[in-house]
This record gives C-alpha cells, sequence and structure tokens, in this order.
C-alpha cells in the first residue's frame, strides 16, 4: 500500500483469485497475443527511430496503434485499452532506461531497455482503465465480452481505478485492483522501537518480544526442491524437441512449491510488521539493502530471512496505520555504541557477537546494541526502559 499527500490519502493495490472459464482463458489469451505484438512493434519502431536519430515517445506511438488497427483486423478485433496502457508501459521502461543511461549509473543498477516478448516465455498482463471493466453481481466484466469469477477473499474498500489480470508461473489466474484509501490511524501507545536486521535473526529490536526470529521456510521445503529438481534434470529435453509430460510436471510442482516459500515469508514478514506497528508510535528501521548478501557465504540463508520484502511490509503498515517510520544510514551502526556514542577503532568481526564499549564499559549483545543506536540516530533515543517514553512528551525530530 501506497499513501500519499498531506491528507493520508493514497491508493492500495488488493489481489484476488480468479476463476477463469475455457472461453474466458481463450479470450485472454487472445488478447495478450495482440498486446504482446502491440509491445514487440513498439521494440522495433523505437529501435529504428533510434537509429535514424528521430525521438519515439507514447504520442508516435499510439499514432501507430491507431493506424496499426485500421489496418490489421485481427488486431482491431480485441479492445483498445489494454493496448493502449501497454504503450504507456513501454514509454515508462524506455525513459527510466534512458534516464539511467544519461545519469552513468553502473551497469548493475541500470534500467534495460525493453525487449521483445516471447511467446513461450512471457506471462500475460493486462491492464484495464475505468473503462475497459466494470464489476456486476461479484463478477469482473473486461472490455472484449471477457467475464471472469472472482474469489472475493475480503471486500473492496471503494470502487477501483484500475485493473491488472495476469497469470502467474504456476498458471494460476489473478486480478489486481487499484483502489483509493485513507489512512488508519491507531491509539497512540507512547512507545518507540529500534530495529535491526540480520541473519542469525531476521529483525531484532530493542524489546526482546518485537524480536522477528528466522524461521527458515526455504530451508524446510529444500529436501521437496532437491527432489523436484532431479526429476526435471532426469527428464530435461534436448535441444530443439519438445518437454515431456514428467518434465513439465515437475517443473510445475517445483514452481507451486516456491509460490508457497514465498506466500509464507510474505505473511510471516506482515504479521510481525503488524504487531510492531500497532506497539509503537515511532519506529527506528536500518535502511539494510541486502542485495550484496548475495555474493557472500550467505547468500542462501540471507535470501530465505526475506529481508528485504520484511523491511517494506513494515514500511507500508506504518504509511498505512499512520505511523512514523524512519529509515537510518547503516553505516558504522555495528560499531557504535548505544549508550555514549563511542565508536571502535575498527570493524567488528561477525564472529563476535558481544559489544563491549571501551567509554562506557557497556556489554550488550551486538545486534541489540544495533537497534539502540537506530533509536539513537533517528532521534528517538527513549527516557524510560524499552522505548517507553513518558506520557504526553513529544517524539524529537530525527537526528
Amino acid at each position: 500500500m501506497a499513501v500519499k499527500g498531506a491528507d493520508g490519502v493514497g491508493h492500495a493495490r488488493y489481489t484476488y483469485r480468479l476463476r477463469v472459464s475455457s472461453t474466458a482463458r481463450a479470450g485472454l489469451l487472445a488478447e495478450w497475443d495482440r498486446c504482446r505484438w502491440v509491445w514487440n512493434e513498439c521494440v522495433a519502431r523505437s529501435k529504428k527511430a533510434h537509429a535514424d536519430g528521430e525521438k519515439c515517445g507514447p504520442a508516435r506511438l499510439d499514432r501507430m496503434l491507431t493506424q496499426a488497427r485500421t489496418v490489421v483486423p485481427w488486431l482491431a478485433e480485441g479492445s483498445s485499452v489494454p493496448q493502449q496502457q501497454l504503450i504507456r508501459d513501454f514509454g515508462t521502461s524506455r525513459a527510466k532506461a534512458l534516464k539511467d543511461t544519461r545519469q552513468r549509473l553502473p551497469m548493475h543498477r541500470r534500467a534495460g531497455m525493453p525487449k521483445h516478448k516471447k511467446k513461450r516465455e512471457a506471462l500475460p498482463t493486462l491492464n484495464y482503465t475505468r473503462r475497459g471493466f466494470r464489476l456486476k453481481d461479484g463478477r469482473l466484466h473486461l472490455a472484449g465480452g471477457i467475464v471472469l469469477s472472482v474469489v472475493w477473499s475480503r471486500e473492496l474498500p471503494a470502487e477501483p481505478s484500475s485493473v491488472r489480470v495476469y497469470q502467474d508461473s504456476v498458471g494460476h489466474w489473478y486480478a489486481l485492483f487499484v483502489v483509493p484509501v485513507q489512512t488508519e490511524p491507531l491509539l497512540r501507545t507512547g512507545r518507540v522501537i529500534g530495529i535491526d536486521w540480520g541473519v542469525k535473526e531476521t529483525a531484532t529490536t530493542t524489546s526482546a518480544a518485537h524480536d522477528l526470529p528466522h524461521v527458515e521456510h526455504g530451508r524446510k521445503a529444500q529436501a521437496r526442491l532437491t527432489r523436484y529438481d532431479r526429476m526435471m534434470a532426469h527428464r530435461k529435453p534436448r535441444k530443439g524437441q519438445a518437454a515431456s509430460s514428467g518434465y513439465r510436471e515437475a517443473k510445475k510442482w517445483r514452481a507451486k512449491t516456491y509460490q508457497k516459500i514465498a506466500r509464507q515469508r510474505q505473511d510471516t514478514g506482515r504479521k510481525w510488521a503488524k504487531k510492531v506497528v500497532r506497539d509503537h508510535d515511532a519506529i527506528a528501521v536500518e535502511d539494510f539493502r541486502p542485495k550484496f548478501l548475495a555474493r557472500t557465504t550467505m547468500a542462501r540463508k540471507a535470501a530465505d530471512a526475506a529481508i528485504g520484502a520484511t523491511k517494506q511490509a513494515l514500511v507500508e503498515m506504518g504509511r498505512k496505520h499512520g505511523r512514523d517510520v524512519r529509515l537510518v544510514h547503516p553505516a558504522h551502526t555495528t560499531m557504535d555504541c548505544g549508550s555514549c556514542g563511542a565508536r571502535t577503532k575498527h570493524a567488528l568481526p561477525l564472529s563476535q557477537r558481544t559489544y563491549t564499549c571501551t567509554i562506557c564499559k557497556a556489554v550488550s549483545p551486538r545486534d541489540k546494541n544495533s537497534a539502540r543506536v537506530m533509536l539513537v540516530r533517528a532521534g528517538l533515543a527513549p527516557a524510560g526502559v524499552e522505548g517507553v517514553r513518558p506520557p504526553g512528551a513529544p517524539l524529537q525530530g530525527a537526528a
């Protein structure tokens, strides 16, 4: 959920499973074939314009689409709404790639130029604005006469402004609605908390009751994943040959297992974030980016911890309920003392799990000390024990 504006009004995304009939599936795939053709045509036109030294913006591609729909009857049979939205997405993607190039960002941080979408690799994704869909009798009606049954796991809080219909790698179809929402403020508690991310424990906080242990969903499912990988390796087709039913079945079960792991991580992160946000008015979070861990020996365990997804869930939950979430730069947080602010002369090795200050002689677990440093750097250093502030005491400004 992303909330914007001083009045707390923003937009949230609600995802629902779809029950797709054979007729609706055929219609969706036909629409996707047309949209994929439009995307590939945009890629070709933009490359030609770049070679000729011309500009190729969304307006020019819109004119290309209008002309193509008058010439190609097959393209005109589909709705123009998802095709126009695909041109918008293409323009946004291309503009981002050109901006990264102009700013001379490192290659590993640049967004690549849009590429062709291959028939057997690209998953269907269709975007509809308000004039391209409607909800009637609990069913989703798309432009072009496509009717879908929605599994309403919860009610929409307001009328949706757009919807994205897409298929995942397992073959399931989903509808993602964009809905305007307002902030849902919670009662004030007078408490603040500092959070430090790690690998041994996913999150270590200044409150022992809110620590998030490493649940290791991926490690628990590793035996099944290894079995499916072995089945796929035994049935892997030769180059140019079609995959066997056994290979496709093993690939499907492998994708389902990964999907279940991702949902377990997401569920764990959201429940923990809800608890933290409900119990604290202000949250100091380490602005940790775990991407570099992929190049270390802790890569598998760090990926299983899902630090990035958990941090995102915490930030979004804080915005949803109007809490003060402050991101703290992680530099030297393991070297500073959370009590007196003194800094050690050298970086502490990972094997040293206890922090001992040479100035104030304070001794505490390494991650607990780092969580305390988050509070100090964010200007939320509590006056009491475990983040309890005196009643009515205002929160300090960020340092």
